[in-house]
């Protein structure tokens, strides 16, 4: 057996300086299950009823869609304002889409504009939302709607 200055012999009852990563491995494992499970329940947004109709979804975008929703009360709420939940003036809704169409345009982006009304409101407030958008500067709505059970028209 060679023997040179540089190889150790290993000593039985010296400990192993060695951390084990298989139990972080497992611990991460389970953290991404959870979140994976967890992720879709999170939508954010305001609660509405939805109509119920057949159509065809939209191709699916880069960039996160612009949405507003217009609650029974005919209040109007935006899917990127600091608070989701918070309603918002006719002027406000205006100037923040604006601004957002202005950011998106400059950055080369093209943007996506929805309307989510409440079932129980008013045609006229769900219009109303799309003159607001029309003024802020939006070329193209889409209506969100929710798919009918057994897949029948409505």
């Amino acid at each position: 057996m060679y023997h040179s200055k540089y190889t150790r012999k290993r000593n039985p009852r010296r400990a192993i300086a060695e951390m084990n990563v298989v139990p972080y491995i497992d611990v991460m494992l389970v953290l991404l299950v959870i979140f994976m499970i967890a992720t879709p329940l999170l939508t954010p947004g305001v609660k509405v009823q939805l109509p119920q109709a057949k159509a065809e979804a939209l191709a699916d975008h880069s960039n996160k869609p612009l949405i507003i929703s217009v609650d029974e009360q005919g209040l109007y709420y935006l899917n990127t304002n600091a608070n989701p939940q918070q309603s918002l003036s006719a002027h406000d809704l205006v100037v923040k889409v604006a601004a957002r169409l202005q950011i998106e345009k400059s950055q080369g982006e093209k943007s996506v504009v929805m309307v989510k009304g409440d079932t129980h409101a008013s045609y006229g407030q769900v219009v109303g939302a799309m003159v607001l958008l029309q003024r802020a500067g939006v070329a193209q709505v889409g209506l969100i709607t929710q798919s009918p059970p057994n897949g029948g028209t409505a």
